[in-house]
């Protein structure tokens, strides 16, 4: 692919200083934009590599690994669906998502950490109770969060996929949701995730003594309908994960997307869904980008991620599961052979001459301020 005209480093380049000043981010948000403005630049370090069949040397310029770059997920995004491949039930998935009212995002901004924490353990609290009261099983889930719509504003909602399967109380594996087009009503589901998330909340909020603040808000948005969204189950489990990789390492926006920077503004493409999803330019200015794009900066090693019920990683039935696969398929692969495998694309191949391979002649460290903090998954 390509290199984009422009990127989310320009933008920080250009008015990350304003940016600072206008809205002084925390520390914090202040090194993800340093890491992101350095990836694949001399300051993040560089190895220089020679081909063993024309001699061409071929300078590399490392990446920054910030789940929050645009530019260091496709790799991830890869192994992450492979290595879930591996774990998941040979069963239908459902896709489901889960959303909440944006006038919570006055909440949410309080403490987002623990409003993100709240908006998990709600849906899977959800998920698990309707899996006993419609089936009687212990059922699995892969949640993923996202925190952001199409315009860079804040919208909280979590993609899930569930399996039509779960453990009964006996310790026997079922089959569930086999009549069915979809797993569980999706009005029920929302009824049962609106009172447990706003029951959070109010806990929340008491803890901090702001009950009284924003006990109105709460009220009004117990009035509205919350929006879960549950689609039709797939076929393959193959297909499914593929499905939700595609949500897993996404960022707020790609670079892709940007198609203009000029002196004070940056212009974007956009879904526009009031209108049949028509793809649009938004354009506002950089200061603004920045602010936005801020909003979805996800808190200090806050797991955006998570694999709940009989997918979690201290289920024995998995464990058992994932442990015979293992010695049946065992992998023993390096990086760049793994890479090649999931992407199609040799690292290791030179691209002067399409026949030599590259051996690493010297290894340059990247510059030691600003340091960046590595975040997992």
């Amino acid at each position: 692919m390509s290199r984009p005209q422009f990127e989310i480093a320009d933008v920080i380049k250009q008015f990350g200083e304003q940016f600072y000043a206008a809205h002084n981010p925390n520390e914090f948000q202040r090194q993800v934009l340093r890491a992101l403005s350095s990836c694949r630049t001399s300051k993040q370090g560089y190895h220089a590599q020679a081909c063993d069949h024309c001699g061409q040397i071929h300078i590399s310029y490392n990446s920054c690994r910030n789940r929050h770059c645009p530019k260091c997920q496709t790799s991830k995004q890869a192994i992450w669906v492979d290595d879930l491949l591996e774990s998941v039930l040979p069963v239908k998935h459902y896709h489901i998502v889960f959303t909440v009212p944006h006038e919570l995002n006055t909440i949410c901004m309080l403490d987002s950490a623990a409003f993100y924490g709240l908006l998990f353990a709600s849906v899977w609290d959800t998920l698990r109770c309707f899996g006993y009261t419609k089936y009687g099983v212990e059922t699995a889930a892969v949640c993923v969060l996202h925190t952001w719509g199409q315009n860079l504003s804040l919208h909280p909602h979590i993609h899930c996929i569930v399996p039509a399967a779960g453990q009964t109380l006996a310790g026997n594996m079922k089959h569930i949701a086999s009549d069915g087009r979809f797993m569980y009503p999706v009005f029920q589901l929302s009824k049962a995730f609106r009172a447990k998330m706003l029951d959070g909340l109010k806990r929340q909020l008491k803890e901090k003594a702001l009950l009284q603040t924003h006990q109105s808000l709460l009220d009004s948005v117990w009035q509205k309908p919350w929006v879960v969204y549950c689609e039709p189950s797939m076929g393959k489990p193959e297909q499914v994960v593929k499905y939700l990789g595609q949500y897993t390492h996404r960022v707020a926006i790609s670079n892709q997307r940007i198609i203009n920077i000029d002196d004070n503004d940056v212009t974007f493409m956009h879904k526009d869904y009031a209108h049949g999803a028509t793809l649009k330019p938004i354009k506002i200015s950089g200061v603004e980008f920045l602010r936005r794009f801020c909003l979805h900066i996800l808190p200090l090693r806050f797991v955006k991620i998570r694999r709940y019920g009989i997918y979690s990683s201290r289920h024995s039935a998995l464990n058992k599961k994932i442990e015979k696969k293992m010695t049946i398929k065992p992998l023993q692969e390096t990086v760049q052979e793994r890479i090649l495998r999931l992407t199609g694309f040799d690292i290791l191949l030179c691209q002067s001459c399409k026949k030599g391979r590259l051996h690493t002649i010297e290894i340059v460290p990247r510059v030691r301020s600003p340091t960046v903090f590595v975040q997992k998954e």
